[in-house]
């Protein structure tokens, strides 16, 4: 029975671990996060524009974390969130992470300059607002939602897209 006890305890501690532990944040510009994109092909791949000065933003956020604990054992689903802060606010991106209790991959695009260029790369009627959510199916553009979502369009979103 204490083997079983210790066995829980151990589970839940490390899960509880790796969830409050990114320790780092990724800078990348926009042709690294298309290289990234591209190279989950085999996923439907969740990507989450936000910052954490955008009210709508971490409004949806809890939203999409329980989506991602819902998905994220699953070999086909992936979350990645995009956050558009400035590279000077890296260390508030790490706080921001760590109490909101950010469980998917956060990454910060660094390449605010060239906005104009990258954003109708991404989708064309995309006018630069967040928050903004793209999926994507074998590397393909499936659906974009411009604005905050509810928890039950992502949701559907999602499953009408996994299979």
């Amino acid at each position: 029975m204490n083997k079983i006890i210790y066995f829980v305890i151990l589970l839940l501690g490390t899960h509880w671990y790796s969830a409050q532990n990114q320790t780092d944040v990724s800078s990348v510009k926009y042709e690294e996060l298309e290289k990234r994109i591209q190279s989950e092909r085999d996923k439907l791949l969740v990507v989450n524009f936000w910052a954490t000065t955008c009210a709508p933003c971490v409004k949806e956020l809890p939203y999409f974390m329980e989506v991602n604990n819902k998905y994220k054992n699953d070999p086909k689903f992936k979350m990645l969130l995009v956050s558009l802060d400035r590279a000077v606010d890296k260390e508030r991106v790490l706080k921001f992470i760590k109490n909101k209790n950010l469980g998917a991959e956060v990454i910060l695009l660094d390449d605010i300059k060239r906005m104009n260029t990258w954003i109708p790369r991404f989708e064309k009627n995309w006018d630069g607002n967040i928050p903004v959510t793209i999926f994507y199916k074998n590397g393909e553009k499936v659906h974009f939602n411009d604005g905050e979502m509810s928890k039950e369009d992502l949701e559907n979103t999602i499953a009408k897209h996994l299979n």
